[in-house]
């Protein structure tokens, strides 16, 4: 039986080091680490190397649960492959241990409000866009293909193609820029 521990940021910007120590502390004698958003599983190769590395009588560690997942349904995919191969999940901030009723309870508990929590931060953060839409504040991101240059090339008598490898760019720019 072998202790893994997870640790989780959402930027690059942010600090692993609580995380890590706390695992460190927990007796994960292999710890797994990564700057990525929680919200999907998607592209969180760190995340995926431990959960097949795994085995019957293996313990994955975490800080908190929202470190391992923020959807619900992926964190119940998560539980429920690690339970079928015989490896709990416990959380060293938070009363999580799938060996226990109470454990599993909780996780189902605090796995809602991490949810919760990102989309009222997304509602939140589409609020202010609108907000700053209203405004005039908000442009969106700047154009990356200059539209005129393509017209005028198309004027000169390039085709789509030749225009697309002419500024290195793809053809559906083109044509997006013309149309």
């Amino acid at each position: 039986m072998m202790k893994y521990g997870y640790a989780r940021v959402s930027s690059a910007g942010q600090d692993l080091t609580i995380q890590l120590e706390a695992l460190t502390n927990a007796g994960c004698e292999t710890i797994r680490q990564e700057k990525v958003s929680g919200t999907s599983v998607q592209g969180r190769d760190e995340l995926s190397t431990l959960l097949e590395f795994l085995r019957d009588g293996d313990e994955l560690v975490v800080t908190r649960v929202d470190r391992l997942a923020r959807s619900i349904r992926d964190l119940q995919n998560i539980v429920y492959d690690l339970d079928k191969r015989g490896v709990t999940l416990t959380a060293t901030e938070q009363p999580i241990d799938t060996r226990t009723s109470a454990g599993k309870c909780f996780l189902d508990m605090l796995g809602v409000f991490g949810e919760f929590e990102t989309n009222l931060r997304k509602e939140r953060q589409m609020e202010g866009i609108a907000k700053a839409k209203e405004k005039g504040v908000y442009k969106g991101r700047k154009p990356s293909v200059d539209v005129e240059k393509v017209k005028a090339l198309r004027d000169s008598g390039m085709g789509a193609s030749a225009i697309a490898k002419e500024m290195g760019i793809g053809r559906a720019s083109v044509y997006r820029a013309l149309g």
